[in-house]
């Protein structure tokens, strides 16, 4: 496995921000309540990821050390910025939905946390499939949030009705005891799957 598919294998399954390293819960929790906010909120971060992390790596040897995270903080911000304005242009609904949590992805411990173990430390290529990878662990994580909860919280996924006329939506799914519920079992039944590879 090269460089590309050791980076994307290790940001969705390896090394998940969501399901293994439990970062940037607030998103995670707030906006899965259905598939199409989970899955843009995960591209929207892996858009950001992928360009900051890329424009971090080129200017790694020119930032100073002293300035390195606030100087990350501003390239963050200004594709953060960018992203919301594209999104207000092009997708209205979906920035409504997501609100605040879109301009918030400049503070995402994912993104600067990537930007600071890796971009820092690696070349262009290699930190921009760096940044794919963490982007769609980050994405797939919180779209199988977000169908389960819509599922079982309104009976659709990704807005289509899925189950009968007859069943009766558990309205907890699509609140935030919802979110926490869901979480701690994926997390659990994730958990259990790996000391079983393990041999444990």
């Amino acid at each position: 496995m090269g460089v590309v598919g050791e980076r994307i294998y290790n940001g969705i399954v390896k090394e998940n921000p969501i399901f293994v390293q439990v970062l940037a819960m607030c998103p995670t929790l707030a906006v899965t309540t259905s598939a199409t906010n989970g899955i843009g909120m995960g591209l929207a971060a892996t858009a950001v990821l992928m360009a900051s992390n890329a424009l971090i790596s080129l200017l790694r040897k020119v930032i100073p050390d002293k300035v390195r995270i606030p100087a990350y903080i501003v390239i963050i911000a200004g594709l953060v910025t960018l992203l919301d304005l594209l999104m207000k242009g092009f997708s209205p609904a979906l920035s409504k939905s997501l609100g605040i949590f879109i301009p918030l992805i400049v503070v995402n411990c994912v993104i600067l946390g990537r930007a600071e173990a890796y971009a820092n430390k690696s070349g262009v290529i290699a930190s921009i499939f760096d940044g794919l990878g963490m982007g769609l662990g980050f994405t797939v994580a919180l779209t199988v949030l977000g169908v389960i909860r819509e599922l079982l919280g309104v009976g659709k996924v990704f807005g289509m009705q899925i189950m009968p006329p007859s069943y009766q939506p558990a309205l907890i799914m699509i609140l935030a005891p919802g979110a926490f519920f869901t979480l701690g079992i994926l997390m659990a039944l994730l958990n259990v799957r790996r000391l079983k590879k393990e041999g444990k």
